[in-house]
């Protein structure tokens, strides 16, 4: 995974408005390069944690968590260990910020000393909280969180450029979680294609004979198709 993390925080952290400028637009690149250089999506998500530290104005730790409705949640990518406190399910604070994320892209707490819903967050020494929605279905979020400990760390421009962000981590996950997929795949076909082989050797049958032999035995024993596969190969290879 890669760990080249060259964006800085304070390029922009000056600029007023939307930062447009050729030094936002190299940033980015550098970001998108270094998220479609990861080989896993859990290695996407990593990098794009510790990515949003050193790119988006004001933030001082990041997380990644998933949020399902019914208030579970998990965190699943994060750059220290006051993030996973902050958003761990055990705590006393629920992120109620975070339901807002069910029907818009940005949530911020500008102040969690003053929030009443914020006290977890204050006692971590945690006051600002950007948190920017990654992908969304009917059941399930992925939510991006930046923290800063300095109240109102967080203005528009760092909304727009988290926002910008965002979505290059969102192209990356999608384009990581295909290939492997993809991969498994084809791993998952020549796994099945060999266990074929091998049960048309060893009964003397056809190949359609074979795989339908598969398919039977794995629906008797209630096993995965490949894990079926993989254990007749498995047994070949020690034989």
């Amino acid at each position: 995974m890669p760990k080249r993390f060259v964006v800085v925080a304070s390029d922009f952290s000056d600029v007023p408005g939307l930062p447009v400028g050729l030094e936002l637009a190299e940033a980015l690149t550098v970001a998108a390069q270094q998220l479609h250089e990861t080989t896993s999506p859990h290695g996407t998500l990593l990098t794009a944690v510790n990515l949003a530290v050193h790119l988006l104005p004001g933030a001082e730790h990041a997380g990644i968590s998933e949020i399902q409705r019914g208030e579970l949640r998990r965190t699943i990518a994060w750059t220290d260990e006051v993030v996973r406190t902050a958003e761990s399910p055990d705590g006393d604070g629920s992120a109620p910020h975070w339901e807002q994320l069910w029907n818009a892209p940005v949530a911020r707490i500008e102040d969690s000393g003053t929030d009443g819903d914020g006290r977890l967050l204050s006692d971590l020494g945690l006051r600002s909280v950007l948190s920017l929605r990654l992908r969304a279905d009917r059941r399930r979020l992925t939510v991006l969180t930046a923290y800063s400990r300095k109240p109102r760390a967080f203005d528009e421009a760092s909304t727009r450029v988290g926002r910008l962000f965002t979505a290059h981590v969102s192209l990356a996950l999608q384009s990581v979680t295909v290939r492997e997929q993809l991969t498994e795949a084809m791993r998952t076909r020549d796994l099945i294609g060999q266990a074929t082989g091998i049960l048309m050797e060893r009964l003397d049958i056809d190949a359609a004979e074979a795989f339908d032999s598969l398919v039977r035995t794995s629906q008797r024993e209630n096993i995965k198709l490949r894990d079926l596969a993989r254990r007749i190969v498995g047994r070949t290879g020690r034989a």
